[in-house]
């Protein structure tokens, strides 16, 4: 078999719930040190293929390999490949502490240096979860929250940062701060991250290439750049006429 120079190989996935067909062939990939986004609206199938990329969600056709090899089946097993996932909606847990929350992200991790390694540099990019780090999470503000989700995600230190809509449900100034910190990760680490965004400006905006989707199948992929400056694209997903 060919080696790929691809991170990430998807090829004619499909999804179902039942009866409804929520991903329908759909192939794309990811080279190392790429920021791809997938935009599209509620009910495009967006956090059913990051789930499907995290092993969270199994499908029923198709592949997903990484790293040019097979995804594993289980979730935590895909951790222990390199994939994090930071889900829609945090799921942080609320009755630890700021620490206690990174410190599992970091569950696969055998050495102390790397743990210690890996808080600091979580810290250093969030400067607000080091004034924090004794502070239950479920008294973090939203933007915090989502800081330590991002926080945890990294402790696992992923070849892969999957990020399922991070804007949702946070205030505008918060959203600002955590997109530029998005695009440090990439610039300053080399971290590859896959964006599934429904603020199709903003990941337009900080990702190199992207993916559009609508009802389950893949419309459009291209430079991100060349797709903000597209007239469909403006009108139907940025609200441009």
């Amino acid at each position: 078999m060919k080696m790929s120079s691809n991170l990430l190989d998807i090829e004619n996935l499909n999804v179902y719930y039942g009866g409804i067909h929520a991903i329908q062939g759909i192939s794309m990939h990811i080279k190392p040190g790429e920021i791809v986004s997938v935009i599209g609206s509620n009910g495009a199938g967006k956090s059913t293929l990051m789930r499907c990329i995290a092993a969270d969600k199994e499908y029923q056709g198709g592949s997903i390999r990484f790293n040019d090899d097979s995804l594993p089946k289980k979730s935590y097993m895909a951790v222990s490949k390199g994939i994090s996932l930071v889900p829609e909606g945090r799921r942080i847990f609320p009755n630890l502490t700021v620490r206690e929350n990174l410190l599992v992200g970091a569950y696969l991790q055998k050495s102390k240096m790397a743990i210690h390694s890996g808080m600091d540099d979580v810290m250093e990019l969030f400067p607000r979860l080091r004034e924090r780090i004794g502070q239950l999470a479920g008294t973090l503000s939203g933007g915090e929250q989502q800081m330590l989700a991002v926080g945890r995600a990294l402790m696992a230190r992923p070849t892969l940062l999957c990020l399922d809509e991070p804007s949702l449900g946070l205030a505008p100034i918060v959203i600002d701060e955590m997109f530029k910190k998005i695009v440090q990760v990439n610039r300053d680490l080399g971290q590859t991250i896959l964006l599934v965004e429904q603020n199709a400006y903003l990941a337009l905006e900080v990702s190199h290439r992207a993916y559009v989707m609508k009802t389950g199948k893949i419309i459009r992929e291209g430079r991100s750049a060349d797709l903000l400056l597209d007239p469909a694209i403006q009108e139907d997903y940025l609200g441009i006429k």
